[in-house]
């Protein structure tokens, strides 16, 4: 209740009044209320569900009136992955506000995924194929995997002359990054390798793995958007450069039940683009 009296710059007592406004209106009890905790009735969700579309249908028309005099603003919220997001993501977003500054946006990461209608979210950044039917799909590419590995361990621990060595080192990888548990996928050309590995370290932050790769812990799978700075300063290594770690489609997704305000648009124009030319992805 404080935080959409805030939202809608109006005291919580005329947030109250106003919900209790409404429930008088549809003859149900909209919120089941108690000193620990607040939530929406059965009646409550049907409203919610109902009347979404339209609130942001009239948002559209009042986002559109205006983008014909010229103007993209209001408020966007995004959600993406930490990986895309804390390397990439953010800098679109500046990009994208200094050419429409009159936007505020929100920006999410992390590595889940959101239902946008529900949560209220204008677009997101998905790693992996979107299975919801009520999603518009916009498919960026494939974001390529590699193994990498720093030029300390590599001295240490000596060279990877084929994929069977691998066994024999110690691995680290994103859950994302495996085939299935203990199971590495490797391709190269039309071909396609399984290798049973046992990771030193499993983790489901890419900025954790990069730091353990770069401080010499092992060998890992990295996403090349991740690690092109790396790579190219000699930080890391690539490993068996003939193969590739099975790599993950990357979309952009939005309410297909939303009519597409401006400034959603307006970002998906510009941010669809951006995210093709990050090396890495193709």
């Amino acid at each position: 209740m404080t935080a959409a009296a805030s939202d809608l710059g109006i005291s919580q007592p005329a947030v109250s009044k106003l919900l209790r406004n409404l429930e008088a209106h549809t003859g149900a009890r909209l919120l089941e209320r108690s000193s620990r905790a607040m939530r929406p009735t059965a009646q409550g969700l049907v409203l919610y569900k109902a009347s979404g579309g339209a609130l942001s249908a009239i948002d559209a028309a009042i986002e559109t009136v205006r983008n014909d005099v010229g103007t993209i603003n209001g408020g966007l919220r995004l959600h993406g992955p930490a990986c895309v997001g804390e390397r990439h993501l953010h800098r679109i977003v500046m990009n994208f506000q200094d050419k429409y500054p009159a936007v505020a946006i929100d920006l999410t990461l992390e590595n889940r995924s959101v239902d946008l209608i529900h949560e209220n979210v204008d677009l997101a950044v998905r790693m992996g194929r979107p299975t919801d039917q009520n999603l518009i799909v916009r498919r960026i590419g494939f974001s390529k995997r590699i193994l990498v590995a720093s030029p300390d361990y590599l001295a240490r621990r000596g060279p990877v002359r084929n994929c069977r060595n691998l066994c024999d080192h110690d691995i680290i990888v994103t859950n994302a990054s495996l085939a299935r548990a203990g199971i590495l996928s490797l391709c190269k050309g039309d071909t396609t390798a399984e290798i049973l590995v046992q990771p030193k370290l499993t983790t489901n932050n890419a900025q954790v793995l990069v730091d353990a790769l770069k401080a010499g812990r092992g060998i890992g799978t990295a996403q090349v958007l991740l690690v092109a700075e790396e790579l190219k300063d000699g930080q890391l290594i690539r490993v068996l450069p003939e193969y590739e770690v099975r790599p993950t489609e990357l979309f952009v997704v939005y309410p297909s039940s939303k009519f597409l305000r401006p400034a959603v648009r307006a970002f998906v124009d510009f941010a669809v683009p951006a995210l093709r030319r990050i090396n890495g992805i193709f």
